[in-house]
């Protein structure tokens, strides 16, 4: 076990991992219908579930930037696979405590809800990351955007085919489209504590260069590489930053799922070291 000194926040560990030249994110959406027969047989769920996880983060964690499980597909499995993720988010802490975890949640309600949220994010589960909606604004995000030591991570433009429906209509004097907008409310006015990230979708890679170019150096989250059809090569070129650096390039299906046999972690590792060969191939 590695041990972390103080003022470690979700930004520091992040940099120090894209010094190593990790630009992976390994997104730890573990379907329990889909994880290999050897993990589910003869175990409870949670268990299985629990022991998927360590298996693929003990094969993959020298290779990646952060881990980012779903909470969906924990909280469809009911108390026990609330449990299963809990307990993977402890086992990342006492094994890897350098490696960031970001919940993928998606949380968004007003001040005092989001206080909730942020607490059982950040004091219950222990992760160092959250996505946010930016729908409600600045003032209901105050509970997240306060928690100075962790990742707020808020959606601009989102990877699925629908994104553009909102995403894409021109607004504002300029008439320029509304992910631009929040892209900018997030990287002028939010981050006063220097602790906001964005989303933005590989599978658009024109919008996350005009992102990356509003943004500055600020760290974007990348969906869409693998299972979605994101070019990997498109979106290094997109989206690096001046250092070369602020990508969290995640994949899941085609990671987590490399194989459905007895081999599975091993063929996860083999399929992070391929992705994070090709990105650093580009950068």
């Amino acid at each position: 076990m590695q041990q972390l000194t103080n003022n470690i926040t979700f930004i520091s560990k992040l940099e120090a991992c894209w010094q190593r030249d990790n630009f992976v994110c390994v997104g730890l959406d573990s379907d329990y219908e889909q994880l290999p027969d050897i993990i589910k047989g003869g175990r409870p769920v949670e268990d299985g579930l629990f022991h998927f996880n360590r298996e693929i983060i003990d094969a993959t964690h020298d290779l990646v930037c952060a881990y980012k499980p779903n909470a969906a597909f924990y909280e469809a499995l009911g108390e026990a696979g609330w449990r299963a993720l809990a307990g993977t988010v402890r086992y990342m802490r006492e094994m890897y405590p350098q490696i960031p975890v970001i919940l993928d949640a998606k949380r968004a309600d007003i001040g005092s809800t989001n206080l909730g949220y942020a607490q059982s994010a950040f004091d219950y589960l222990g992760v160092d990351a959250i996505t946010v909606h930016p729908y409600l604004g600045r003032e209901a995000l105050a509970p997240f955007l306060a928690r100075k030591e962790k990742g707020i991570i808020v959606l601009v433009k989102t990877s699925n085919p629908g994104a553009g429906e909102f995403q894409d209509l021109p607004v504002g004097p300029q008439q320029e489209p509304l992910y631009m907008v929040v892209a900018r409310h997030v990287a002028h006015d939010w981050n006063g504590n220097g602790n906001c990230a964005i989303v933005v979708g590989a599978t658009y890679p024109d919008e996350l260069r005009r992102v990356r170019a509003l943004a500055g150096d600020m760290p974007i989250l990348i969906p869409g590489i693998g299972a979605q059809g994101g070019e990997v090569a498109s979106t290094v070129k997109a989206g690096q930053d001046s250092r070369g650096w602020g990508m969290i390039i995640n994949a899941s299906r085609s990671i987590i799922f490399a194989s459905r046999g007895s081999d599975f972690a091993v063929s996860a590792r083999a399929a992070t070291g391929q992705l994070r060969a090709e990105i650093n191939q580009y950068r």
